[in-house]
Formats: structure tokens, sequence, C-alpha cells
């Protein structure tokens, strides 16, 4: 590190640090050949998939924290939604009410941050949720 970069750090400024990956030969070609499809520099297109990997895997552990708020019978409920399942079939299944299964339902909406059952399908699209014994035949 030069001089200069020292002392602009000592005096708290925040100074870019470049980075640098290795990468495979098969990795180094695709990204060649994506930046010419998208012609922008080989930096770019990088920069691009890891900032967006990162927020994906940011999004991926907010779900799963919010996950751990269910109750085991609210992830019953999350798992069957998201198997299109309707009410009268999740309150037969699990042998409850149909105004309990919408309790739970009003429940995990709220939880997840979500308005619809759809909109909490997209959500857990990724999810597979055979561990909880729950599988559409």
């Amino acid at each position: 590190m030069s001089f200069w970069y020292r002392l602009l750090r000592g005096l708290g400024f925040r100074v870019p640090v470049e980075r640098t990956y290795l990468l495979d030969d098969e990795l180094v070609q695709t990204l060649r050949s994506l930046a010419e499809q998208e012609k922008v520099s080989e930096a770019e297109v990088a920069s691009g998939l890891i900032s967006e990997a990162i927020a994906r895997r940011l999004e991926m552990e907010d779900v799963w924290q919010r996950w751990q708020t269910l109750s085991p019978r609210e992830q019953q409920v999350v798992a069957m939604v998201c198997q299109n399942y309707t009410t009268s079939e999740i309150a037969a299944h699990l042998v409850i009410s149909g105004a309990t299964v919408k309790s739970h339902i009003r429940h995990i909406l709220v939880k997840f941050n979500v308005h619809s059952r759809n909109e909490l399908r997209l959500v857990m699209a990724d999810w597979d949720f055979r561990a909880l014994g729950v599988d559409r035949d």
C-alpha cells in the first residue's frame, strides 16, 4: 500500500481496495462471452453477478429467519399452501377447522410480510417441503 493510501486511511477516508479473484478458464470464457453479448466489460458482468448473488443470499437468509419464527403447525400450513392445497384440504389433512387454517394463514402472511398466498408461494418457490411429510401425490 502506498504512502498516500496509508495517509488517507489514517485520516479516516475509505480507500477503495482493488480486489482480484482467481477464476478457472471456463468461467473466464463465460464472463467474456456475457460481456460481449451485453457490450460491457468483463468486470461489470462479474460485479453484477456477484451483487445479484449476494442479494439473493441475503434474501434467502431473511426467509430462513422468518421460517424459524413459525410454529411447527404453521410450517405445515405453509408447506401445504405452497403445494396449492385449499383451506378445506389443509383442514382435513391436519384435522383442524377451516377457521383455524385461516387464522394460521393470517399469522403466516404477517410473519412473512406478504399479502396473499400467491406472494407466499413466490417467496417459498425454491423450498422443498418433503421433509415435513407434506407432499401432494
